[in-house]
């Protein structure tokens, strides 16, 4: 099928032994080949979520294809591949710090301030810059985003034609009624968090109990409602070793999607550099994403540390992510506590164009800056703690 078409490139998929495969043609068609050939690369190793006869669903992660988002996407790739364009690919929004858990491995827990909360015209302006400049996965984030009663008018008011919008949550007040509503304003996805398949593990990590009850009880609304579901699982050493137990859960819940982040050193985990996931637990995160994607059954498994790895596309953060916190603080990601300018202060394009001209950012880097030592010395650990998030007014270059 046909699922690109501009100018003087299309590209067609197949879908050849259960695999999705893309080919271009056209006069630019050799200029596009790379970053087909990579797309492809990845593509050979993973099963898709589902195929039909008109319409492939890859993962989560990425817009249906064909369809508009996905024209986007494509085309937000070949500008970076041949015009060395830069484009947040991913907008990640905090829509609320609040949060009715105390998770040990909070990222964000720094980088909140109570009755600070972006208001949803705020937010819808945040969405808008970002459509602008060719943003096609916009992610909701927190604290947690089901705190808040108009989340369905946020996600309503986003066009769908340009962005696919997925929601990270604990599974929070995620019943079948808000589901339905989330389903009708346009939810693309639910990544739901899930640390461990024991529940009372599940429920330590959380800081709440029943949590691990919540989170199953979402799974299944979301299901209800038609929302696709990705189980995300920030692995760390305490629960490495609970990832195929997690895997099966995944599929007895019938889940879509299995993603697996590495746990990074920053909120409540910060002052714990040295118990991170090793290179030996990223590889066998490799490992277990390549296995599980080889087999027809079970959910497709997406383990971010390789996929942003030196070997795949590298870390995202500042060349094709940002992440907006719930002051309106700017980002190059979730983890990375920089703020380089104040949305109510300062348009995103100008923040974006500021972020790429910093040192840290203007080569894509190969790896997760934030588990690079030399990065953390020159750029984290020299901030004083009084100036840290929502403070902090933006990184200061070292010469």
């Amino acid at each position: 099928m046909q699922i690109y078409d501009y100018k003087v490139v299309k590209i067609n998929a197949d879908v050849v032994d259960g695999k999705v495969v893309l080919e271009a043609t056209g006069p630019l068609s050799i200029a596009a080949k790379p970053i087909i050939n990579k797309i492809n690369a990845v593509f050979q190793e993973e099963k898709p979520i589902s195929v039909t006869d008109d319409k492939i669903i890859f993962s989560t992660w990425i817009p249906e294809i064909p369809g508009p988002v996905f024209n986007r996407m494509i085309h937000a790739q070949i500008g970076s591949s041949l015009l060395n364009k830069r484009t947040p690919d991913q907008v990640s929004i905090g829509v609320t710090p609040r949060c009715p858990n105390k998770c040990i491995h909070c990222g964000a827990a720094d980088m909140m301030a109570p009755n600070n909360e972006m208001t949803a015209a705020e937010i819808s302006g945040v969405v808008h810059q970002a459509l602008d400049m060719g943003t096609y996965l916009i992610t909701i984030d927190g604290g947690e985003p089901m705190v808040r009663n108009d989340l369905p008018e946020i996600i309503g008011s986003i066009d769908k034609t340009k962005t696919t919008v997925s929601m990270f949550t604990s599974g929070f007040r995620l019943n079948d009624e808000r589901a339905k509503a989330l389903k009708d304003a346009g939810l693309y996805s639910a990544k739901i968090s899930f640390d461990s398949a024991d529940p009372e593990e599940h429920d330590k990590f959380r800081g709440r109990k029943g949590s691990f009850e919540g989170a199953v009880d979402a799974v299944k609304a979301a299901k209800n409602a038609g929302i696709m579901t990705d189980m995300y699982l920030t692995v760390s050493p305490y629960n490495i070793d609970g990832i195929d137990d997690l895997y099966q859960l995944a599929a007895d819940l019938g889940m879509d999607e299995m993603s697996m982040a590495g746990i990074i050193a920053v909120g409540n985990w910060k002052d714990r550099e040295d118990e991170v996931i090793t290179r030996v637990d990223a590889k066998r995160l490799e490992n277990f994403h390549k296995s599980k994607n080889a087999a027809l059954e079970g959910p497709r498994v997406t383990a971010l540390p390789y996929l942003m790895g030196p070997e795949m596309f590298g870390c995202f953060a500042g060349s094709r992510w940002m992440h907006v916190g719930s002051t309106g603080d700017v980002m190059p990601c979730p983890y990375t506590p920089l703020s380089f300018g104040n949305i109510r202060d300062v348009p995103l394009t100008q923040i974006w164009f500021d972020i790429g001209k910093f040192p840290a950012y203007k080569k894509q880097s190969s790896v997760c800056l934030m588990r690079d030592p030399e990065f953390r010395q020159k750029y984290i650990h020299t901030i004083p703690k009084e100036a840290q998030l929502p403070y902090y007014s933006g990184p200061k270059q070292k010469n």
